[in-house]
């Protein structure tokens, strides 16, 4: 009964951090840029939650819907503000190094408007959970929302990459930017909107996140945000499948690492797999190997 609490409990994690992977992979795939600001993207929408819910009294449907429409918007504020102007650069180092600058900064503003004291976060999930095995095994709502959440989200963002106007000329950018402005796509606004869907996954997974483990500080989105991009890593940036099923396992890893190894090293042991998996297979589990032509 232990394992399967604990099984359940890392798919339940897995799934937070598959939703952010998803951000990271869009970005990637599509943009070609690796934003690490992200992870205080998902900050943000905790705190925004947070404000609605407690401050405004809002209902915690129109709670998480204000998260959300706050990153989406944050979001396309940073595209357009910070990295649009890096589309052409010679060096991704430029693009790194201004993403940890807009981490930084969005730390410290959400630092002087809040302050560094710990927020103690209510569960805006009002599910109630179940209770199996005669008590033994308790599933929380909010484990079950969570998963329930990033198995329709994943399925919902497959079908919109490969059904939709929209989802298509995300495929095209993704290929080649140049000939995809020549078919008469917008390229900028294009990677705007990829932008806009990534940051309201943040401000999903950032309720969800604060909702299982109900704690919020400026810095709650830096290590949920460095994990969930090597799930992207791990099951192959750029590949929707591959950061659901890299955030799945990475979870299930680090919850069974804390459970069964130890707390401390439970970090220490996802990263090490990591290496592993990509000393073995250096695209990630599920991606693909791209020939450059010389």
């Amino acid at each position: 009964m232990r394992f399967l609490f604990y099984l359940i409990n890392g798919i339940s994690l897995g799934s937070v951090y598959a939703i952010i992977a998803l951000g990271y992979s869009m970005v990637y795939g599509i943009a070609k840029m690796l934003n690490f600001a992200h992870g205080d993207v998902i900050m943000v929408g905790g705190y925004a939650a947070f404000t609605s819910a407690v401050t405004l009294g809002l209902h915690p449907v129109l709670s998480i819907g204000v998260a959300i429409v706050v990153c989406t918007v944050l979001g396309v504020i940073i595209e357009s503000v910070a990295y649009r102007p890096l589309l052409e650069a010679s060096s991704s180092l430029a693009v790194l190094i201004t993403a940890i600058g807009v981490s930084y900064f969005l730390q410290n503003l959400v630092l002087l408007i809040f302050g560094s004291n710990s927020k103690s976060f209510q569960s805006l999930i009002r599910i109630p959970g179940l209770s199996l095995a005669g008590g033994t095994l308790v599933i929380s709502g909010e484990m079950i929302v969570t998963i329930v959440a990033c198995i329709v989200i994943m399925l919902a963002l497959t079908c919109f990459i490969n059904r939709t106007k929209m989802g298509q000329a995300m495929l095209a950018v993704s290929e080649d930017k140049g000939a995809a402005q020549l078919m008469g796509i917008n390229v900028n606004g294009t990677i705007a909107l990829t932008f806009a869907i990534g940051s309201g996954l943040a401000a999903i997974a950032g309720v969800l996140l604060c909702s299982s483990y109900p704690s919020l500080t400026p810095y709650t989105g830096a290590m949920p945000g460095i994990k969930a991009f090597v799930a992207a890593v791990f099951g192959g940036i750029g590949s929707i499948p591959g950061a659901f099923l890299g955030g799945i396992l990475l979870g299930i890893i680090e919850i069974f690492a804390k459970g069964y190894i130890s707390t401390q090293l439970s970090d220490a042991i996802v990263f090490g797999v990591l290496i592993i998996v990509l000393l073995v297979r250096p695209t990630g589990l599920l991606g693909k190997k791209i020939q450059e032509k010389v």
